[in-house]
């Protein structure tokens, strides 16, 4: 799991789209490759990162679940 906070209020998806644009940023790959593919409306999303290998998200971040 990740914790990460956004500025960006959840009205009309802008925090999910801010915390893909994060995700993007942090992880040095285009906005297109990170998806939003379950969670739009909850406090728990799953992410989908293409392009990224799990070693590459592990060593990024040591306890994340992938």
């Amino acid at each position: 799991m990740l914790r990460a906070r956004v500025a960006a209020p959840a009205i009309e998806g802008a925090a999910n789209q801010a915390l893909l644009r994060l995700l993007a940023d942090e992880l040095g790959v285009a906005r297109r490759s990170v998806r939003l593919v379950a969670g739009a409306a909850g406090r728990q999303k799953l992410v989908v990162v293409e392009g990224v290998t799990r070693e590459a998200l592990l060593s990024r971040w040591p306890d994340l679940r992938v």
